[in-house]
């Protein structure tokens, strides 16, 4: 049995560093350098619910023990997987296999124009530029779109996460939600 230190239980660093993670999700939920803790946090919880794997790509615009991104997943990240990756190269290197899905606002297809294989991997950049080109010029045919207003520059990470997350999850029936 692995013993946990009292003092990190529950804290994100806690569950960043028990090491028992579960890889090979159904549905990964793949931050690439988010910027605001509190969308990281909600993204968290929603995770967290729903039981996708949450990885996170480096440089983040916070630290990982900010109170804002603790306080947005609220007392669920016990319940996280959770990865986080120095770079792309490296979260690329560590998953090799799994469909990536890349959401973008220059995406051809809308979120519900696709069908998500379970293993794969949804892509979300950070909230002030999204995905770099590279990324997307790599994966070209599984970027999407949500649609919105043409005057509307872009929707909320965290918001943007849960639509997609939620129509994978329609897509497969829910499995193990109730």
């Amino acid at each position: 049995m692995e013993v946990v230190c009292p003092d990190v239980v529950g804290t994100v660093q806690g569950v960043i560093e028990r090491g028992t993670i579960v890889l090979n999700k159904p549905l990964n939920i793949v931050l690439v350098e988010p910027e605001i803790p509190p969308n990281t946090g909600n993204v968290a919880r929603l995770c967290a619910a729903t039981g996708a794997s949450l990885h996170l790509v480096k440089p983040l615009g916070f630290s990982i023990d900010d109170k804002q991104l603790k306080r947005a997943g609220l007392d669920y990240w016990h319940l996280l997987d959770i990865v986080v990756y120095e770079n792309f190269r490296e979260f690329e290197e560590k998953n090799p296999v799994g469909r990536r899905y890349l959401a973008t606002t220059k995406g051809g297809r809308n979120h519900t124009d696709i069908l998500y294989e379970p293993g794969g991997y949804l892509l979300f950049g950070k909230e002030t530029k999204g995905l770099a080109p590279e990324i997307l010029a790599h994966y070209p045919d599984t970027t999407f779109r949500l649609p919105m207003r043409a005057e509307a520059r872009s929707l909320n990470l965290s918001n943007s996460v849960a639509v997609v997350v939620y129509e994978a999850l329609r897509q497969w029936s829910f499995p193990g939600l109730v």
